[in-house]
């Protein structure tokens, strides 16, 4: 056996094979069940050809389970991570380069999101037609609608806008 990876303990062999990505993000501590999630924000479905992997309910020290998702050959835009803070407030974000993280950061979640979401409400100024960017203020655990008041808690990640 001269091939060093079948030496590793478990541990350090987990730890590679989440971070082995050439150039890329990878998006950790996405709260458990969150990932599918995750890519429907980013826009991913497969369609154009990115290498995505996912780990799902995996182990973690901060989180009973986590998910995480390494996308190749992308680094995610500032809005991107805004939106990702709403479904996945504790994750962090490792930009990837030459197989190195080269910037770590953990998500913060903006007191405001424009036009990432589509208000719930039919009735509301923002979905009638009206050319009216959506704007939400970020709660703790929700989000409101700055024209209608609407507040979603649950099922944020449906209301993302993806056009």
């Amino acid at each position: 056996m001269s091939d060093d990876h079948d030496h590793h303990d478990g541990n350090a062999d987990h730890e590679l094979r989440v971070s082995k990505i050439q150039d890329g993000t990878v998006i950790d501590h996405v709260r458990g069940g969150q990932a599918l999630n995750v890519l429907a924000i980013l826009g991913i479905d497969g369609s154009k050809g990115e290498e995505v992997s996912v780990g799902m309910n995996v182990p973690s020290d901060r989180l009973a389970r986590k998910d995480i998702v390494k996308v190749e050959g992308r680094e995610l835009s500032q809005d991107e991570v805004d939106v990702l803070s709403l479904i996945a407030p504790d994750a962090s974000i490792n930009i990837v380069r030459d197989y190195d993280v080269v910037e770590k950061h953990r998500v913060e979640r903006p007191a405001v999101v424009e036009g990432v979401l589509s208000c719930p409400n039919a009735d509301c100024i923002t979905t009638d037609g009206e050319p009216v960017t959506s704007r939400f203020e970020v709660l703790d655990d929700a989000v409101r609608c700055s024209y209608c008041e609407t507040i979603t808690r649950e099922g944020i990640a449906e209301l993302i806008d993806t056009n």
